[in-house]
């Protein structure tokens, strides 16, 4: 285990940017957050309990940025207020009728069946850049629950009390992220 924070640049540098900049979409802060993540690391160093690996300790460093960040930005703030003014937009680009009657699926928003054949490493990066464009598409107030969710494999308990949101606001954040997702997956990586 090397805890010799002047290598930890060039040994987990590029993969803690890729993180950051997944899940915030934007190059400086991405680049300013990992550098926070390497300070607080070393500020922290003598109480590196070494029950996981540098790298581990470093990504939840970044993470628990990254929630920070967003948290200052207030982009989690109001959750109510949000999804009630884009509660019939967001609707009816999938659904016929609006969500609190029979609502049908339009006709191009239909979920579709995806082909399986993505054995290949080229496709599966592909996919990958894919995934991190439609992620980047998605409303800034959706991203960190996807993400947390889906690329950190969180909880809904642990995804609600570190974004500060009621669960029945991470629900519908998720029913939405995920729809978006489909959406933009279907259309920038299926039906290719």
């Amino acid at each position: 285990m090397d805890l010799n924070p002047h290598h930890w640049v060039s040994e987990y540098g590029d993969y803690l940017f890729s993180i950051a900049f997944l899940k915030i979409n934007h190059r400086e802060t991405a680049e300013d957050l990992v550098q926070d993540t390497f300070l607080s690391a070393i500020r922290s160093l003598d109480t590196f309990r070494k029950e996981s690996s540098v790298k581990t300790w470093l990504i939840s460093i970044l993470n628990n940025k990254i929630i920070d960040h967003y948290r200052k930005r207030d982009t989690l703030q109001g959750p109510d207020e949000y999804l009630s003014k884009t509660d019939d937009p967001f609707y009816s680009a999938f659904f016929q009728a609006d969500r609190y009657s029979d609502a049908h699926w339009k006709r191009d928003s239909r979920p579709q069946d995806w082909d399986n054949d993505t054995e290949s490493e080229l496709l599966r990066d592909e996919f990958f850049r894919v995934l991190e464009y439609c992620i980047h598409r998605m409303p800034s107030r959706l991203i960190p629950v996807f993400t947390a969710k889906f690329i950190d494999e969180k909880n809904s308990e642990d995804i609600c009390k570190d974004l500060a949101i009621s669960p029945s606001n991470y629900w519908v954040m998720i029913h939405r992220s995920k729809l978006l997702m489909r959406s933009c997956l279907e259309k920038s990586w299926i039906k290719r």
